[in-house]
């Protein structure tokens, strides 16, 4: 099965990450885990630094209920990655992201993959329809 690169032109938002001596593993390559908190990271810090997430408060939070990635290129530290960000899929209560790595000034992922929020009640942790607000940044990163 090959798996086509996607482009940074794929992606809306982006977030530079230094990868650390300790992510590469005893094959000398960033280790698989370390893809998923750079997806985690980028989501996330796009919420944060944009008033939809307070992590303490908000009464409404995204739980990933799905995650994949297909890896198509190494990366190793001392690299640099930017890790992009769209929103393909925009329902009621869940949000499918896009997410691709990208090494260092590369135009084409070195790995892709996608993961689904499902927001809830804080406190209840039941389904909940999206805030309004959250929403509205969220179609800031829509797809095309």
């Amino acid at each position: 099965m090959s798996i086509e690169a996607k482009q940074r032109s794929n992606f809306q938002y982006f977030h530079a990450i230094q990868t650390r001596w300790m992510d590469n593993d005893a094959y000398g390559h960033v280790n698989n885990v370390i893809y998923y908190s750079w997806f985690d990271t980028v989501v996330n810090q796009f919420l944060i630094i944009n008033g939809a997430l307070n992590i303490s408060v908000s009464p409404t939070i995204g739980l990933v209920i799905e995650t994949q990635c297909n890896y198509l290129a190494s990366v190793s530290f001392p690299d640099t990655i930017t890790a992009g960000v769209c929103v393909s899929k925009l329902g009621n209560s869940s949000v499918r992201y896009e997410l691709g790595i990208f090494r260092n000034d590369e135009d084409f992922a070195s790995a892709q993959g996608h993961f689904v929020h499902v927001y809830v009640d804080r406190e209840s942790r039941r389904p909940a329809p999206i805030p309004v607000e959250t929403r509205h940044l969220l179609q800031t990163i829509q797809s095309k």
